[in-house]
């Protein structure tokens, strides 16, 4: 399976995104610079955290505006596997491929610290390695990740089951019901404020995040890859 990590000026997360498809997962990756106007040759499309664009504007918003991202809706649109985290998951909320908008944490402070969080659906392309309720330990490192809806919108994340991870404990940043990490109504795009790519492995504090890279490629692998 081959991977592009989207990588907007400004972005910081993307060399931990890199390493945890190549050196831990140990499938195919490339960096993909803004300005691309080509995503067909890969199969998962991932949107690093980071600060695109210096978060001038608001966060994601000028990130939407790149070449590259009319490239993302139509990885989406064809069904590819499309994850976004932190900046990433702002940047798809901007594009409108995931509802709701993540606004600044409730006690207006830059968090950084490792949370848990509860597996609600493992029913996604992004999450069948998990238990359902698993809890799971991964980092946070966000200043705007309290995420929003109006009423309407939390109804049909609930009817159609996509709120993906919730906080396990009370959530740190405010959001609605402690969602941490949402799906798009077809399954295949997810946004996420934690940071699974820095919990890949052991030897930088733990390895639960591990498992939703393998269940990305778990699913591609069962669905493209015969067994005849």
């Amino acid at each position: 399976m081959k991977f592009a990590v989207i990588v907007f000026p400004g972005s910081n997360c993307d060399l931990d995104m890199y390493h945890a498809i190549k050196d831990e997962l140990g499938e195919e990756v490339e960096y993909v610079w803004h300005d691309a106007k080509d995503l067909s040759g890969f199969d998962g499309i991932l949107l690093p955290g980071g600060f695109s664009y210096g978060d001038y504007l608001r966060c994601g918003a000028m990130a939407n505006q790149s070449n590259v991202m009319s490239e993302v809706v139509k990885a989406a649109e064809a069904g590819k596997p499309v994850l976004g985290i932190c900046n990433g998951f702002q940047v798809l909320t901007e594009a409108g491929l995931l509802p709701g908008a993540l606004l600044r944490n409730k006690n207006l402070k830059f968090m950084c610290r490792t949370v848990d969080l509860k597996v609600v659906n493992n029913e996604t392309q992004f999450t069948t390695v998990y238990e359902k309720d698993e809890i799971i330990q991964i980092p946070i490192a966000h200043g705007e990740g309290n995420y929003y809806c109006d009423e309407e919108t939390l109804a049909r994340l609930k009817a159609n089951n996509q709120i993906v991870f919730k906080y396990a404990s009370e959530g740190p940043n405010g959001s609605i019901e402690d969602i941490a990490g949402i799906v798009n109504e077809k399954g295949n795009v997810l946004g996420m404020m934690p940071h699974p790519e820095r919990a890949v492995n052991e030897l930088i504090g733990g390895s639960d995040g591990l498992a939703l890279f393998k269940s990305i490629v778990k699913q591609w692998r069962e669905t493209h890859v015969s067994h005849a």
